[in-house]
């Protein structure tokens, strides 16, 4: 996109004046929990070094103990620009820290944040002065079932489907320096019927008698669209752009859509004017994409969609959790539209933003699931629901999520079948996605058990192809059910819940492995590599033909540690031909 410069930790709201703070930072373990008291935030008493933002555990940290340590500390020192300084703030973004965060600045206390994967800032400009400055960071990160912490283990080892756990820092740093008088953030709505795209925008540091204009010019592949300007109210403004063209170098005055297949995006330059004056400019994207239900299908942009999805953990054998880098993620983009998919269930992570930009660029759809908690408590609920809000607030504008996951599997909410106050939670959940975001849909909690869901999902890791045809043909009533039956592992819908005539996909299905050389703890449904396409074209035929199924996700992309069902190994290597695999999914 117009505006992108490699490498930007948040490629949907671009400024020039911008600085990478990865690399080197000091590090130490504080088991004992005593760097407060004995004032670490002042100085480190530690020569050891890790490689931001790669999290102690993982190889290119340059640390690799996968021990957990509860609690962990970060310094660095950071040159700050007088010059730039005098007229602007300076912002410190983490991308990702888990899971509790406290930032020092020069030994003074900045703030502090909870939630392991959500964006957190802090204006630090009355902490630093021009020149060189220290910046310190504490992470704590227990070992507790009551935070949301996906697939990473609370175990000393690894066990079933949990894995190595990350800790601390594990996205992007980066500091920023922001006008006094700045765009803080922007939501953007396309409206497709109406051709139009809805702008809501914050402003920071403004007083509401100033003469402020915001201002957004549209191009589309660099040909101009359109450009409005507009007073603002109380730090606020919101207002629509009509996104027909009028350049006389395009054929007609059409709306370009975002499908995977033709993933058309409008580059929009955002810029603060203050008597005539430019005082803030901000590069972006959206896309005019709608997704919506009509029955028992879903539409995208008015057409039936079949979704071929790839579940995806986002796990790297050096990295974890942590993307080498962009070319990695275009990679996996790549790889996987290649072998016939048109998108990706994220599964138990919230991706770098990068990818996100990729998958916006590139054309794949993508599923936004919330990394699940597993033990019921009032403590632990309030935190998710916080958590979850900041997941779909900051992630709202990429055109290539097109569903919100909130639960996997009644993780968390483990007595939903019959429990009405956990019941009433996910509901509460769905009803707080949907006041943000109307537009989406929602699955609530994906697998089994649903209580109020836009599309149902079920998850069946049968190996007989024929069989499960068969049930899913003749047992539609049963399978879609409150009920308990020989053909599910659980129950489809929760007590007291029914079947809607909503869109229906088996979200989680496969799990094949092919037969490792050596014998270990391993995770998967075991076939010799001979027998491998045959047992997956078979499966996802056999899934093809049910019609009243909407699409399949296929577990999974890459193998992550013991789970070794991947299209590719944990180094992207492929374990099969891409192109068989991309024919048998397009039959």
């Amino acid at each position: 996109m117009k505006g992108y410069q490699p490498g930007y930790p948040r490629p949907q709201f671009v400024r020039h004046y911008w600085e990478s703070l990865n690399g080197p930072w000091m590090f130490a373990f504080d088991d004992e929990n005593i760097g407060e008291e004995e004032t670490w935030h002042r100085s480190l008493p530690s020569q050891t070094t890790i490689m931001v933002p790669f999290s102690y555990e993982s190889e290119l940290s340059g640390i690799h103990d996968e021990k957990l340590h509860a609690f962990v500390w970060y310094q660095k020192k950071i040159t700050v620009d007088a010059e730039k300084l005098s007229c602007h703030n300076y912002i410190i973004h983490f991308e990702a820290c888990d899971y509790i965060s406290k930032i020092w600045v020069n030994g003074m206390y900045v703030g502090i944040h909870i939630g392991g994967y959500t964006r957190f800032s802090f204006d630090i400009t009355r902490f630093v002065k021009g020149g060189e400055n220290t910046v310190t960071v504490k992470a704590e990160d227990r070992a507790s079932v009551l935070q949301m912490r996906g697939k990473q283990r609370w175990k000393n080892e690894n066990y079933s489907v949990f894995y190595t756990q990350t800790t601390g820092i594990w996205k992007q740093v980066w500091g920023e320096y922001v006008p006094k008088t700045s765009l803080s953030s922007v939501k953007m709505t396309p409206h497709l019927s109406r051709q139009r795209v809805e702008v809501e925008a914050f402003i920071e540091g403004c007083n509401d008698e100033e003469n402020l204009l915001l201002e957004a010019q549209v191009t589309f592949k660099g040909s101009p669209v359109r450009t409005v300007a507009t007073s603002l109210l109380w730090g606020h403004a919101q207002f629509d752009i009509d996104v027909r063209s009028i350049a006389s170098d395009l054929e007609e005055p059409l709306v370009k859509t975002w499908t995977p297949e033709n993933p058309n995006l409008y580059d929009v330059r955002f810029r603060l004017i203050r008597d005539g004056a430019v005082i803030d400019e901000v590069y972006s994207y959206f896309a005019m994409r709608e997704i919506r239900i009509e029955g028992d299908r879903i539409l995208l942009n008015g057409f039936p969609l079949y979704q071929r999805l790839l579940l995806n953990q986002g796990y790297w054998k050096n990295s974890l959790l942590t993307p080498p880098d962009d070319e990695a993620l275009q990679k996996d983009i790549s790889l996987i539209k290649r072998m016939g998919y048109n998108g990706v269930r994220l599964h138990q992570k919230v991706e770098d933003e990068r990818f996100f930009y990729y998958a916006d660029t590139m054309g794949l759809l993508t599923w936004c699931e919330a990394p699940a908690y597993f033990f019921d408590r009032d403590d632990a609920a309030h935190a998710f629901v916080s958590e979850w809000s900041e997941i779909i607030r900051q992630y709202y504008n990429h055109p290539s999520i097109i569903t919100w996951t909130p639960f996997n599997e009644s993780w968390g909410v483990t007595n939903i079948k019959n429990n009405v106050r956990q019941q009433n939670f996910t509901k509460a959940v769905y009803y707080m996605t949907k006041a943000y975001d109307p537009y989406r849909p929602v699955i609530t909690n994906d697998g089994w058990e649903h209580t109020i869901s836009d599309i149902i999902t079920i998850h069946d890791y049968s190996q007989d192809a024929e069989g499960l045809k068969k049930r899913w043909m003749e047992h539609k009533d049963e399978i879609l059910s409150a009920n308990t039956t020989p053909y599910t592992i659980r129950a489809a819908f929760a007590d007291g819940h029914s079947y809607q005539g909503q869109p229906v996909i088996i979200s989680e299905y496969g799990g094949i492995a092919i037969r490792p050389d050596t014998p270990g703890q391993i995770w998967g449904n075991i076939v010799e590599k001979h027998e491998f396409l045959d047992r997956y074209a078979s499966i996802t035929r056999a899934i093809r033909e049910i019609p009243y199924v909407s699409g399949f996700c296929y577990t999974q992309f890459a193998d992550v540690q013991q789970e070794i069902n991947g299209m590719v190994d944990m180094e992207r290597n492929l374990k099969a031909d891409p192109e068989q695999i991309r024919a048998i999914n397009m039959d």
